[in-house]
């Protein structure tokens, strides 16, 4: 270690040989990736006096800030100086911690502190504090007196919070980027995430030969994602590969703790261990956050304030102390802030959340927490179907976007449980609107499948389940099981004289008559459900999209003027209540109706007010019958091109969805009347160019495509401007039929697919 006791012509001498002063130690491993983080450092470096990385034990912080110390050297004349405090604990000893870093020699009884502020009055150097998080009071004292005294000093310092000194600037370090399983991260080493890069790497060090090549790529990539790109659980893996498979690495990630044992000679102690990395930063906290950490390992992935108020307070953490703590935990690293579309959540990286999950088993109170985590969930299920009628349905969409990993977490739980079984049947059911309005038909089946195969004395959850079960394999093309889960809902309401299941159950049998072509028989049980409803004082989107679903049945039959006429009541009841996925299925079929009597510019205006809100609530079923209809509407303004391309589209979309126009002939007539006139108009190798295009586009881009000829200005280059064709002219918009055709004739259009 060089000192700077203080002659010039040391300095001088420095220079002349070519050394910066300092005493960063020499790198015995590659730094991988972090180019952005040091980047950003250094830039910080250059207007703040003081920056703290902070973030979790293993994440990087050491070896981070040095990096970006080492870029710093040149601008420092008096150097860039490391302090390692990971071994210093006793806060006396802090001071005299620096001075021996800094190499300072002086023998007068004075305190290290003065020595420490004398020399470095005039000096212009970085100094390099790294790990005080257990000596954060006197550190903060310490850097305060010093940044006051040495205007040329500029510190960095690493540790799980912050300092919390005036003039302080945070920089949070996030874990590795890490691939996700199953993306087909590239087999070379450049392209590679970081954590995958890292280990690669460090794997090669230990097993000569190694590399990530296409056979062992998701394996290392499903490996880098269940360690949270963490570099230090990263290096402990790549190490284990001295005497494991890399297969057989990641089968024993369950027990990780276990597992990550080892380190190279040099690391600090804290390090050799992921446990004993992890321990170091619990071990550093409070009684209650320690209690709180471990309670909220009970939440996946992440959890807002009031969740975490809810499930986690007791005796021992009343509800109202809970903010406190949680802020706390936020400040030493073991959680993290983000914004979410529903508000402010909190995040703990899955291995914290793993050392947490440990310490509340074994507190043996890990059952417990997992109940009120269920029944928190529960409240939420109950509310967000509440609120499903209402202004706040786009909030409740966002709310349970976010919520979906805990929701599966309590349904898990729930259906394990068996004597309180009945609650997973109470939320696969209550959970119909995210189902059925946020598009999860496949994820919904499977819940509910799971819940009812369980024994429940509860009927009437029983007998909602079986109708939300029934209308999902309906709009699946599930013919056979939507038939038998409707058939027991409607035997179950009769026996036990439940008005609300039979109208339900009408409701439901009535779409799938509908799709199945049985117009009559549709509209007759359509119209029985929306009786029931009315004698029940029933109103929510499920009867508003019953409403919606009876005008397609009718128009089906050739009265457009009655389908419009309940559609604009629905539009009416939907306004009036802010509802909007419901509304979006009544605009849909009243643009319908505009197309079929020709009025284009209505049709359009309507059917572009349909889609992005179907789209907005990831309702794949609503976006694709409204891009088959856009698609249509395209083809009568004159630009056949275009319409190809929006049919391509919405074929790809249909692949998401099931069966296409849910193979019901009166659902795909518009659409095999408006693909023949295309046929016709481009021929056929263009049309197949055209539809092509589409097809290639994601759903997003898809409706970004078709919405953007709202008035021809984004309109894709060389086509032709949107005009309307007279109706006696206009071959792509065909009549009405009472019923379909199958002999090869022109099929008439047919108003909706449905979704209720």
């Amino acid at each position: 270690m060089r000192g700077f006791q203080g002659s010039e012509s040391e300095a001088r001498e420095t220079a002349r040989l070519g050394r910066s002063p300092g005493n960063l130690p020499a790198e015995l491993t590659r730094f991988i990736g972090r180019h952005a983080e040091v980047g950003a450092l250094t830039g910080q470096l250059t207007s703040s006096r003081l920056v703290t990385v902070t973030g979790v034990g293993g994440v990087g912080k050491s070896r981070c800030a040095v990096q970006a110390a080492r870029q710093l050297q040149e601008r420092f004349s008096d150097g860039v100086w490391l302090v390692e405090l990971a071994t210093v604990r006793d806060p006396e000893l802090l001071d005299h911690a620096v001075v021996e870093a800094l190499g300072l020699t002086d023998h007068t009884g004075r305190p290290p502190r003065a020595v420490l502020t004398e020399r470095l009055a005039e000096r212009r150097l970085l100094l390099v504090l790294d790990g005080f998080e257990h000596l954060v009071e006197p550190s903060a004292e310490l850097v305060l007196d010093l940044l006051r005294r040495a205007p040329g000093l500029r510190v960095l310092a690493t540790g799980r919070c912050p300092l919390g000194v005036a003039g302080e600037r945070l920089y949070p370090l996030p874990p590795l980027s890490a691939p996700t399983p199953g993306s087909g991260e590239a087999s070379e080493l450049a392209p590679l995430s970081e954590a995958a890069w890292l280990f690669a790497d460090r794997a090669a060090a230990v097993l000569p030969g190694f590399a990530v090549t296409e056979e062992n790529h998701a394996v290392v990539a499903e490996l880098c994602h269940r360690l949270d790109g963490i570099p230090l659980a990263l290096e402990l893996a790549a190490g284990r590969l001295r005497t494991l498979s890399l297969d057989q690495t990641l089968h024993r990630l369950d027990d990780r703790f276990r597992l990550l044992v080892g380190g190279h000679r040099g690391a600090p102690p804290h390090h050799h261990t992921l446990r004993t990395a992890i321990g170091w930063s619990h071990e550093l906290c409070t009684p209650a956050q320690r209690l709180l950490w471990a309670r909220l390992s009970v939440f996946a992935r992440h959890f807002d304030l009031e969740a975490a108020e809810y499930v986690c307070s007791g005796p021992d953490l009343p509800a109202d102390e809970v903010l406190d703590v949680l802020t706390e935990l936020v400040a030493q690293s073991v959680l993290t802030r983000e914004d979410a579309a529903s508000g402010v959540r909190y995040r703990m990286l899955d291995t914290l959340r793993a050392y947490g999950a440990d310490w509340l088993a074994a507190t043996g109170d890990a059952d417990r927490l997992r109940r009120r985590h269920r029944d928190w969930c529960t409240g939420l299920v109950t509310w967000c179907e509440l609120e499903w009628f209402s202004p706040r349905q786009a909030e409740v969409a966002r709310r349970i976007e976010d919520e979906m990993p805990n929701l599966r977490a309590a349904l898990e739980f729930a259906l394990d449980d068996e004597e309180e079984g009945r609650l997973g049947l109470y939320l696969a059911g209550t959970l119909w609107f995210c189902w059925i309005g946020c598009g999860r038909l496949g994820e919904g089946r499977h819940w509910l499948r799971r819940a009812l195969r369980r024994e429940t004395d509860q009927e009437e959850i029983r007998l909602k389940a079986l109708w939300v079960v029934g209308y999902v394999a309906v709009l699946q093309g599930d013919t056979a099981e939507a038939l038998t889960a409707l058939h027991e809902c409607q035997e179950g309401a009769e026996r036990s004289g439940n008005a609300r299941a039979a109208a339900y159950s009408n409701h439901r049998r009535g779409c799938l008559a509908l799709i199945s072509d049985e117009v009559q028989r549709a509209e007759k049980l359509l119209r029985a459900a929306l009786d029931r409803f009315e004698e029940i004082s029933e109103l929510n989107s499920e009867v508003l999209m019953c409403k919606a679903q009876l005008a397609m049945a009718i128009a089906f039959q050739g009265d457009l003027a009655e389908a419009v006429r309940l559609c604009e009541e629905a539009r009416g009841v939907c306004d009036e209540h802010g509802e909007r996925w419901a509304r979006a299925y009544a605009l849909y079929v009243l643009g319908f109706a505009a197309w079929s009597r020709g009025d284009l510019a209505e049709a359009r205006e309507l059917v572009e007010a349909s889609l992005p809100a179907a789209h907005a609530f990831h309702d794949l079923v609503g976006t694709v019958l409204a891009l088959e209809l856009l698609a249509g509407i395209t083809a009568s303004e004159g630009d056949p091109a275009e319409a190809a391309v929006i049919q391509g589209a919405a074929a790809k979309v249909w692949a998401s969805v099931g069966m296409r126009m849910f193979g019901s002939e009166y659902f795909n007539a518009p659409h095999i009347h408006c693909e023949r006139h295309l046929r016709r108009r481009l021929g056929a190798t263009r049309f197949r160019a055209c539809f092509r295009e589409g097809e290639r586009l994601d759903t997003d881009r898809a409706v970004a495509r078709a919405l953007r000829r709202a008035d021809g200005a984004g309109a894709r280059p060389g086509a032709a401007a949107p005009r309307a064709l007279p109706a006696s002219r206009d071959d792509s918009r065909p009549a009405l039929p009472a019923a379909p055709r199958g002999d090869g004739g022109e099929p008439g259009p047919s108003p909706g697919g449905q979704r209720a």
